[in-house]
């Protein structure tokens, strides 16, 4: 169950790529175990399949982000007709939108994790409205360096 093939390697990559699917449901599907592909990855000296995964997880932050945009724009199922008497009335499908907004918030978490420099929160570094500037390095030395006695 756990014997390498640079093939299924390569097979369970390109499906993280363009997937919303976690790595245990994807390797189950090709026959092995996350445990196994993650081993792989360690035993790699060269550090191919480390590089490799780690630009299919990456992919897999862009192909969330295009699902969040989908999920966001499709509203076709966001009102539901229900009958009062024989009135039919559109009401909201609260339903169906609290699920599009959880899908969308799932999504967009993954995505801060996998790819953070471009989908993580940014942090501003500022004090009103001003930047902080950093301690000069000269500074941080004198401070560190013991006081020399004569």
């Amino acid at each position: 169950m756990g014997a390498f093939s640079q093939e299924l390697f390569d097979k369970i990559c390109d499906e993280i790529s363009v997937s919303s699917i976690g790595l245990v449901h994807i390797c189950k599907k090709h026959g092995t175990t996350s445990n196994s592909f993650h081993r792989w990855i360690r035993e790699d000296e060269e550090g191919e399949l480390r590089y490799k995964y780690t630009c299919a997880r990456e992919n897999q932050a862009d192909f969330l982000a295009d699902q969040i945009i989908e999920i966001a724009d499709y509203s076709s199922n966001d009102t539901k007709i229900i009958h009062k008497g024989e009135q039919e009335i559109e009401v909201e499908n609260t339903e169906w939108v609290n699920r599009s907004k959880l899908r969308v918030e799932a999504r967009k978490w993954i995505a801060s994790k996998l790819k953070p420099k471009k989908y993580g929160d940014k942090i501003d570094l500022t004090s009103l409205d001003q930047k902080i500037n950093s301690v000069p390095t000269e500074l941080t030395v004198k401070i560190i360096r013991p006081i020399e006695e004569d």
